[in-house]
């Protein structure tokens, strides 16, 4: 019996166009995991950079003393920094804050090293940046 005009894709052609869409998945996913650890460290370093300016200008203003505790920064009339960090993880890190009059120590830990970022990153009196 022959098949008049049948229309579709056959079984060999459906297998084809999911093999292609396997090879471009797992060409894109890795690119897309790497673009999002950048994404967070590139966050994490600007983050460590806002809060040391914060303290940075707060000490300029209140005759070299730093803050010694971070409301010291959230709750000014206008706010140095409008965000809570310490101890709050954002987009991948964890922030820790360690505040005194004499000086400041900001860290930023990924969650999970190698996933959501690639190191700690620490921020000291200063602005002095450290991998």
């Amino acid at each position: 019996m022959k098949r008049g005009n049948q229309k579709g894709f056959t079984l060999v052609e459906i297998m084809i166009v999911v093999a292609i869409i396997a090879l471009l998945a797992a060409i894109a996913i890795p690119n897309l995991l790497r673009a999002r650890i950048s994404a967070n460290d590139a966050l994490a370093k600007s983050t460590l950079r806002t809060l040391s300016t914060s303290s940075e200008t707060y000490a300029t203003a209140n005759s070299g003393n730093y803050p010694g505790a971070e409301t010291s920064l959230t709750g000014a009339t206008p706010p140095y920094v409008n965000t809570s960090y310490c101890n709050q993880t954002i987009a991948g890190f964890t922030y820790g804050c360690n505040l005194g009059m004499g000086g400041y120590t900001f860290t930023a830990t990924p969650v999970t090293a190698g996933t959501t970022g690639t190191t700690t990153y620490t921020m000291t009196t200063g602005g002095i940046l450290t991998p």
